[in-house]
């Protein structure tokens, strides 16, 4: 199961929708998502420090949890190599105009296709619209 970063950080944080990517995403086998996703979801969390939601301590052991689950393999991470990049580079080059597609969610869409993952986990609705033009399914919680 491919997840962008916004569904693996509402793996870690209370959102509104949490709940339900949680259920999602534990009767998945393998979590993948893009080593992007680390800078990512290290933003979403700084995100929270800054709204005021959660404090830096809180911060500091969702970020320390978070590692260490990257380092236990609990998520696969698509590498982000230059090859890859080139690709993003590539498939961008062919989407038509009116596609909105910022540049870490296009390494996510890339980053699945790697993956060999036919679908991509998202709430992003400009990823969600962007994915079929990618070959992939966006599927949202």
């Amino acid at each position: 199961m491919y997840l962008d970063a916004a569904y693996v950080a509402k793996y870690y944080l209370n959102e509104p929708d949490s709940p339900r990517v949680r259920k999602v995403i534990q009767g998945a086998g393998a979590l993948i998502s893009s080593a992007w996703s680390i800078a990512e979801v290290s933003c979403v969390f700084h995100r929270y420090l800054r709204q005021g939601d959660l404090s830096a301590k809180q911060i500091q052991q969702l970020s320390r949890e978070f590692l260490a689950h990257v380092d236990s393999e609990l998520w696969t991470l698509v590498p982000v190599s230059a090859g890859l990049i080139r690709r993003v580079t590539s498939l961008v080059a062919t989407l038509p105009p009116e596609v909105f597609l910022r540049a870490g969610d296009a390494v996510q869409l890339v980053s699945a296709l790697e993956a060999g993952e036919p679908e991509v986990w998202t709430s992003d609705r400009h990823m969600l619209a962007a994915a079929p033009h990618f070959g992939l399914v966006g599927r949202s919680a």
